[in-house]
Formats: C-alpha cells, sequence, structure tokens
C-alpha cells in the first residue's frame, strides 16, 4: 500500500508540477515538468524526507519497474501508428535518406566521440559498452517538443514538412541501432568477441523481433473483427500490448521492437485502427506521465559530484548535437534541398526524451556501473534538451521564415511563401 500511495503521489506531484510552469509562464514541455517532479520525489530529496510521499530507496523504484515496461510497450505501440503505408508513401525520398542518414550520423559520431574518451580516461569512468550503447541512443530525437512548437506557433514552409516525417522515422531508426549496439555491447561485456555475438545474434534478435510483432498485430487485426464495439476492440488492442511486452520478455526479445512491429502491422491491417489508436493515446496518457516522473526519480544524484560524469554527459550532448547537425546538413545538401532546410532542420532534432529514456530503462538491465552510467548520462542529457530544444526549435524555424516574428500581427500564422 505504501509503494501504491508513493506512486499515485508522483503523479501527483508531476501533473502539479506542469501548472506550476505555466504559472511561472515558462514554456517547457511537459515531460520537463514530469522529471523535475521525479527528482523531488524521489530517494535523494523528498522521498528520503517524507518516504510516505516519495520513494525512500532505489530497491522501492525498481518494485514499481513493471509500469515502465508497460509505459514502453505503449510508446513503442504508437510510433508504429507512424508506419502507415499511405504515409509512407506520402514521406518521398527527401525525408527518408535524411532521416536514415543524422540517425546514423548521431550514433557514429557520438560512440566514437564515447570509445576515445574510453581510451582517454580509462574503462573506470567509461566503460566501452556504456560508450557503444549510449551512441546507439544519441540516435533518438524526440518528437513530442518539437511538434509542440510548430503547432503552437503555426509553423510552415519546407523545413516543417521535411520535420514531421523524418521524426516518425527518427525512432524506428533508433530502435534497430540500439539493437544492435545491444548485442555487441553484451559480447563485450562477457568478453567474447566473435561474428556470432558481435552480428548473427543481434540481426536474430531484431528479425525475431520484428517477426513476433508482426505475428501478434496481425492476429489482432484479425480478432478485431469478432467485436462491433471499439470498446472491447481497445480492450482487446490494451491485452495485445501487454501480452506482447510479456511474451518478448519471456523469449529474450526487443520489447520496443516487437512492440513498435505491432502497432505497424495492426494499423496497416485493421480498419479499425484509426479510431483504436486514438483510443489507446488517450488512455495511455496518465502511464506516460508516471513513465516520466519514475525516470526522474530513478536519477542517482551522487554521481554528479564526479567531475568525469558531467564530462561524459558534455560530450554526449556536443557530439550527438554536431551528429545531427551535419549529418541533415550533408545529406540535405546531397540532395538539393532548400538552403533553409540544410541550415536549420538539424536544429530541430537536437530534443530527446521518451524512447531516449525507454532505451536506457532497458539498458538498465546490464546492471552494475553500466547499466547505471547510461541511464543517468541519458536522463542528464534529456533534462538539458528538453530545457533548451523547444527554444533553439523555435529560433531556427523562426530565422528560416517559417515562423512570424513576435512584432508581427500574425505572430502566430506563419507567413512564410515557398516559391
Amino acid at each position: 500500500m505504501v509503494l501504491l500511495l508513493s506512486t499515485a503521489f508522483a503523479l501527483f506531484a508531476g501533473l502539479m508540477m506542469t501548472r506550476a510552469f505555466k504559472y511561472c509562464h515558462l514554456s517547457f514541455p511537459d515531460v520537463t515538468a514530469f522529471l523535475i517532479a521525479g527528482v523531488i520525489v524521489g530517494p535523494y530529496t523528498l522521498g528520503r524526507l517524507l518516504p510516505a510521499f516519495g520513494f525512500a530507496s532505489m530497491e522501492e523504484l525498481d518494485q514499481v519497474n513493471i509500469l515502465n515496461l508497460i509505459a514502453l510497450g505503449f510508446i513503442a505501440f504508437d510510433i508504429g501508428n507512424e508506419f502507415r503505408l499511405a504515409q509512407l508513401r506520402q514521406m518521398g525520398k527527401a525525408a527518408t535518406v535524411i532521416g536514415i542518414i543524422q540517425a546514423v550520423a548521431a550514433s557514429l559520431v557520438t560512440g566514437g566521440a564515447l570509445v576515445a574518451l574510453y581510451f582517454a580516461v580509462g574503462r573506470d569512468v567509461m566503460p566501452l559498452p556504456a560508450a557503444i550503447i549510449l551512441g546507439a541512443i544519441a540516435s533518438a530525437t524526440a518528437p513530442a517538443a518539437t511538434l509542440m512548437v510548430v503547432r503552437q506557433f503555426k509553423a510552415k514552409g519546407p523545413v516543417t514538412s521535411l520535420l514531421l516525417p523524418i521524426v516518425a522515422l527518427d525512432d524506428a531508426a533508433g530502435l534497430v541501432i540500439f539493437a544492435v549496439a545491444t548485442g555487441i555491447a553484451q559480447a563485450l561485456e562477457g568478453g567474447q568477441i566473435d561474428v556470432s555475438s558481435v552480428v548473427v545474434y543481434p540481426m536474430l534478435e531484431i528479425g525475431g523481433s520484428l517477426l513476433l510483432g508482426a505475428v501478434m498485430g496481425s492476429l489482432l487485426s484479425g480478432l478485431e473483427k469478432m467485436f462491433f464495439s471499439n470498446t472491447n476492440r481497445h480492450a482487446m488492442t490494451v491485452a495485445f500490448v501487454l501480452m506482447t511486452i510479456a511474451l518478448s520478455a519471456r523469449l529474450g526479445l526487443s520489447s520496443l521492437l516487437v512492440c513498435m512491429m505491432l502497432g505497424t502491422a495492426f494499423c496497416n491491417l485493421s480498419e479499425y485502427s484509426v479510431d483504436i489508436m486514438r483510443r489507446s493515446s488517450q488512455w495511455s496518457a496518465p502511464l506516460y506521465a508516471i513513465f516520466f516522473v519514475l525516470s526522474g526519480a530513478q536519477l542517482e544524484l551522487g554521481v554528479f559530484r564526479y567531475p568525469a560524469v558531467i564530462l561524459i554527459g558534455v560530450v554526449y550532448i556536443t557530439a550527438r548535437c554536431a551528429g545531427k547537425y551535419f549529418g541533415t546538413l550533408w545529406s540535405s545538401s546531397f540532395l538539393g534541398c532548400d538552403p533553409m532546410v540544410k541550415k536549420y532542420l538539424g536544429i530541430t532534432l537536437f530534443p530527446q526524451a521518451g524512447v531516449a529514456l525507454g532505451m536506457a530503462i532497458s539498458a538498465r538491465a546490464f546492471g552494475g556501473e553500466v547499466g547505471a552510467l547510461v541511464h543517468n548520462i541519458v536522463l542528464f542529457s534529456v533534462f538539458f534538451y528538453e530545457l533548451v530544444g523547444p527554444l533553439l526549435t523555435k529560433m531556427a524555424l523562426t530565422r528560416a521564415g517559417e515562423i512570424a516574428p513576435a512584432s508581427s500581427p500574425d505572430a502566430y500564422r506563419s507567413r512564410f511563401e515557398h516559391k
């Protein structure tokens, strides 16, 4: 009962923090408020002082980890909704090429910088498996903060048109990269480096995950034809997401990839998917809030008294931004895109949150210093990106001419005219 009260209070604290942000006229996304609320109710602050209104220890947080696993499943399931064939056909060559190249570039640049740091400072500070996993996580982008700016200021133009489909492709590419990197990191951690552990096993995990997701999605689409109420169809969808999470864990597959493929198959095969996905996003919103609050609570503040950890965080943030920006610049230049796209699109891809946090939670399965370090560095970076990212996105879109200046009578309507 104490854990139930603590979880309920954590959700309450996260929601109240969003109101506090609003009253203080802070234009940060809700995820930032949830993360800060999580730190407050965590074992390093309020949880230690008043255990009934927070989590007194990391062990207590581990006992409610099932909520994180469920939330991750629904996050990945929602990503699958972005891969309807009709939408994929509309993305075009530019969005597809830029989306994949910038994700790979961010991963390679970040991973390379952290591996160099490993050789510079040693394993005790920067374990090689952690460097590889963090490089993979760097590929993911958080669409929520970026889309919030686009919708709030009604941005419109070439940059915005490419941005929207790219953020959908980005997380899918990131999940595949993460699955490969996790296999390599596990091989390094186990001390057995061969073709099977580095190439074959990760590919089998990816293939098995996609196959299981496709089978479950096809089965779900067929079973939902038996019902005449969308309420019952929605309940069946929730049941399948939960079953898919459990099956992927039992089979040792990536629950993120499996649930993403479940959503993709379901959305392309079921005629009821549009309404079901809308209902699913409404139902899962409180679960996402709890996920972000619990993620913030798991931030081990004690590690930041070590300068080396702060150094790793700074290298991760700097290298990831460079990879995103130059990957977008190179690919858009190769495709002959609009000059504004080349200059500003990369900046709008800096924010990072939900999927990256999900990968970090998955990485905690390593245990020990690797899992803890990855989780804390990602949380550290998410705080930075969610505070600074929306402001950079607004600045980039304004300078690209896709958001009207504040002094303009049409401040909330783009006056960009594509010529």
